[in-house]
């Protein structure tokens, strides 16, 4: 990945403290998804707030405080993902009899099982492989040295943060259109699905303005080095009023998913944002060296994208797709 010398031995050992923990964040997602299926996406929210301010105690504590150092960023956030997974069993354990988790009476149910794997594996298929290829996008910032990793890692942690709230309603429509399509309360599934994409998209661009506007206050809170700011603010600057456009993605991605197109948002999100993304952004630092051309590929890949997810949505009849089910 073109990582930095001087900094390699970090990212490794963070690298590997950090996925020695990762059952906690399967076990995290899996219990949410059971509880936002239900229509409890409250409890889910408390216990992400607490487990984040978890982690932001306990890095200021190990790293500010002891002076343990990078891997103890990454013990405080394996820390704050056990106590979100163990916060939603204990919810679990104690929720009504419809779908209580009783540990003694899990096993694999086939039909159920097949259905997950038919709607949950394009999903997984499609995350692992756009993480494999943000690998290569990543190493083309560190291409540009340990100021531009440092500064564009800065503005990554402020993207993810600003763009949960946006995501969220993502995956409340999935879990709304799967709810009424089956209930065949087609009507309300239409305006709920202008309703959600509209807030979505609308809170994303204010955000996006926020962040623009403010990123050099934003990417000091990471960083005092000059170079490293003016790396963060340069990426800011090109991507953060597209962030209408990734909302406007995901939200057509989650309703889709909860239709049952889950291979949709699969096949479209890998050819932008995998193929097309590495494609540009391989080609056009041959002809233009600049990390600008980096930073442009999101909106870049954001935006087509979206044109190819609006003309499914408007032409294709994914509103009946288990009536077609039922019936094959």
């Amino acid at each position: 990945m073109n990582t930095p010398a001087d900094v390699l031995p970090q990212s490794t050992e963070y690298f590997r403290i950090y996925f020695c923990g990762a059952v906690f964040s399967i076990m995290y997602n899996i219990f949410v998804g059971i509880l936002q299926a239900v229509g409890d996406s409250r409890h889910p929210l408390v216990y992400l707030i607490i487990s984040s301010i978890t982690n932001v105690v306990l890095d200021l504590l190990f790293v500010g405080g002891f002076r343990m150092g990078v891997g103890a960023a990454a013990l405080a956030t394996i820390i704050s993902q056990a106590l979100s997974a163990s916060l939603c069993l204990l919810k679990l354990l104690r929720a009504p009899e419809e779908y209580r988790l009783v540990p003694g009476k899990v096993c694999f149910h086939k039909e159920s099982l097949k259905n997950i794997v038919r709607f949950g594996l394009p999903s997984g298929i499609q995350n692992s492989v756009i993480a494999m290829a943000n690998l290569v996008v990543q190493s083309s910032i560190n291409s540009f040295g340990d100021a531009a990793m440092a500064g564009c890692g800065s503005y990554f942690k402020i993207e993810g943060f600003a763009f949960l709230p946006v995501t969220c309603f993502a995956q409340g429509l999935s879990t709304f259109v799967g709810q009424n399509l089956g209930a065949k309360k087609y009507d309300r599934v239409k305006k709920g699905v202008r309703f959600g994409i509209l807030c979505s998209v609308s809170l994303a661009e204010i955000i996006g303005i926020v962040v623009w506007l403010f990123a050099p206050v934003f990417i000091g809170l990471f960083s005092d080095t000059p170079k490293v700011i003016n790396f963060g603010v340069r990426q800011a600057k090109v991507e953060a009023l597209f962030y209408c456009m990734l909302a406007l993605a995901h939200c057509i991605a989650g309703v889709m998913r909860g239709a049952g197109k889950a291979r949709v948002p699969m096949v479209i999100m890998l050819s932008f944002w995998c193929v097309l993304r590495v494609s540009y952004i391989t080609v056009a630092l041959h002809f233009m060296p600049q990390i600008e051309i980096v930073f442009s590929a999101y909106p870049l890949t954001w935006c087509t994208s979206c044109i190819v997810f609006l003309l499914y949505f408007f032409k294709a009849d994914w509103l009946h797709n288990f009536e077609r089910l039922e019936k094959a």
